[in-house]
């Protein structure tokens, strides 16, 4: 496989990452019927890129984006133990890429600038249904917690 460069997004960016975050939108429709029909939008990106508590990391190949996440430093629910914790979010590899542990190294590296940042606590959100995201976020270590759960009165 080609060398995988992480690097900081930039406003330049911008176009490539607008495509994957529609690129979000589909994969994870079909574990969402309650998203409004497209179009919709999932993240205010050039605030996460601008952002001094946000780090929003893309990854290339051969000068080419493949893949996006970003952590943010959030504040904690007032019953967690640590005030502040890291959320991350817009995790993307395209098609062509995932199963190559792209994903993988931009969470390694995201945990890293979340410990620079003294954030113990790491979280993120996928859909129940999302079994191979389920699977590779629980191989890097994460395991499951709060499961939010929802009924849609017309299915009934």
């Amino acid at each position: 496989m080609q060398e995988i460069k992480l690097r900081p997004a930039t406003m330049d960016d911008l176009s490539a990452l607008e495509e994957f975050e529609q690129g979000v939108i589909q994969y994870e429709r079909p574990f969402a019927p309650q998203l409004k029909p497209d179009p919709i939008h999932y993240y205010a990106i050039e605030d996460l890129i601008k952002n001094e508590n946000s780090c929003f990391v893309v990854a290339e190949v051969d000068n080419k984006l493949v893949a996006s996440g970003y952590a943010s430093i959030e504040e904690s629910e007032p019953t967690k133990k640590e005030r502040f914790h890291a959320y991350l979010g817009f995790m993307y590899v395209v098609p062509e890429f995932r199963g190559k542990g792209v994903n993988g190294k931009i969470v390694e590296y995201l945990i890293d600038w979340s410990k620079k940042h003294n954030l113990i606590e790491i979280v993120l959100e996928l859909y129940a249904e999302n079994q191979s995201a389920l699977q590779a976020y629980k191989k890097i270590g994460f395991h499951p917690d709060l499961i939010k759960m929802r009924l849609n009165t017309e299915e009934l």
